[in-house]
């Protein structure tokens, strides 16, 4: 009953794979880069999981099979590489992208000796006690220490795009950068147990390793079914940034000069900017970009980040929203306004969704839109 219940599981989540890869690799998209490479993750996982139905009992162990059983150390650096396509507008795949399948070709010439050249009895022969082999041990240590930086790495690219992305834009489209944190700590939680997975296939607890193997393949499933549902309902929430964009921090180290003469030049700009954000309220504008206010005001953009998010201390996408949030609570808290609905009020201000709104607001004054609106009418 086990063995049924786990190829139902292993054949729905192989289908499900193949079907969406499928999909990805057909749709007509602007951000085809990212569809192709999400594709090629899913089949990377597709054709990993259908070792699930490999077996060596018939005596034939070939040199395809031991490839298969490697392919995994394709997947995590093919799914880097979506991340990066997904943040960055730019993002093209170049030659040297090709590198992130060293380690995929160094573990296929560690087998090569003893196993790939070898007939088939020393291939059994090779493998009768797996646990004990010399390439196998070091096949599962280089393994872990790729999850380890290759999670590393997405996790860096994420933060640093969103950064990026509050640092120069004030749109709804932060979103992208939460969903794939949260792929991230999704598949983060799924290699951990793969881990675990592996330690007690390593064991004598042989039973709990399958358990855990099943339950790898619906999380699995799971996974890939929402982030798609996610970013296939969304398609314009990703590719915001661009790469060749430096963060503020980095551009303060690069402008380090005379500190008083540059202070009061500081302290000059930031009122008139302040001045010109209450007077021609350009925050209303909701997909406003830190491109678009430097072109208003006539200030590089490169100066206007420095200015908003070290001067001021704040992200250009929390600048643009506390003016949104005043303005906001002016509304709110004018008796005369009890028929403006709160939905009416986030568009009026430049909010262009209910839930970025909310977030805001309560971020700003402590308070949700209804409970501001009762405390101060």
């Amino acid at each position: 009953m086990h063995y049924s219940f786990l190829f139902v599981v292993v054949v729905i989540s192989i289908s499900v794979s193949l079907l969406l890869a499928l999909f990805l690799l057909t749709l007509k998209s602007p951000n085809q880069c990212s569809n192709y490479l999400f594709a090629s993750f899913l089949l990377l996982t597709a054709i990993d999981i259908s070792g699930f139905f490999y077996s060596s009992s018939n005596g034939l162990i070939t040199n395809l099979a031991m490839m298969r059983n490697l392919v995994i150390f394709l997947q995590l650096p093919t799914l880097y590489l979506y991340v990066l396509s997904a943040c960055y507008s730019n993002f093209r795949l170049r030659p040297k992208h090709l590198l992130h399948a060293l380690p995929f070709v160094v573990v296929n010439l560690m087998f090569l000796p003893r196993f790939y050249l070898q007939a088939n009895e020393q291939k059994i022969q090779f493998l009768s006690n797996f646990k004990e082999v010399f390439e196998v041990q070091v096949n599962h240590v280089l393994l872990h220490l790729q999850v380890l930086v290759y999670l590393l790495l997405i996790f860096l690219a994420i933060r640093k795009a969103r950064n990026l992305y509050l640092e120069n834009n004030a749109g709804r489209k932060v979103l992208a950068y939460q969903w794939l944190f949260q792929l991230a700590t999704a598949i983060s939680l799924f290699y951990a147990l793969a881990l675990l997975k592996n330690i007690f296939k390593f064991s004598s607890y042989d039973h709990i390793s399958d358990l855990l193997r099943a339950a790898l393949y619906v999380f699995y499933l799971v996974i890939i079914c929402w982030y798609l549902i996610k970013s296939l309902k969304n398609p314009a929430l990703f590719r915001n940034v661009d790469s060749k964009q430096k963060l503020v921090a980095t551009l303060v180290e690069e402008n380090r000069t005379s500190a008083d003469k540059e202070n009061t030049a500081n302290n000059s700009r930031i009122k008139l900017l302040n001045d010109y954000m209450l007077q021609k309220k350009p925050f209303l504008d909701p997909s406003i970009s830190i491109q678009d206010l430097s072109e208003q005001i006539g200030m590089q953009p490169r100066e206007l980040s420095v200015l908003i998010n070290h001067e001021i201390g704040l992200h250009f996408f929390d600048y643009i929203n506390s003016f949104r949030i005043k303005k906001a609570t002016q509304i709110l808290s004018d008796p005369n306004n009890k028929q403006i609905t709160v939905l009416e009020i986030l568009y009026e201000v430049g909010f262009n969704s209910k839930s970025s709104f909310n977030t805001a607001f309560k971020k700003h004054t402590g308070f949700t839109p209804t409970q501001y609106r009762k405390k101060h009418s």
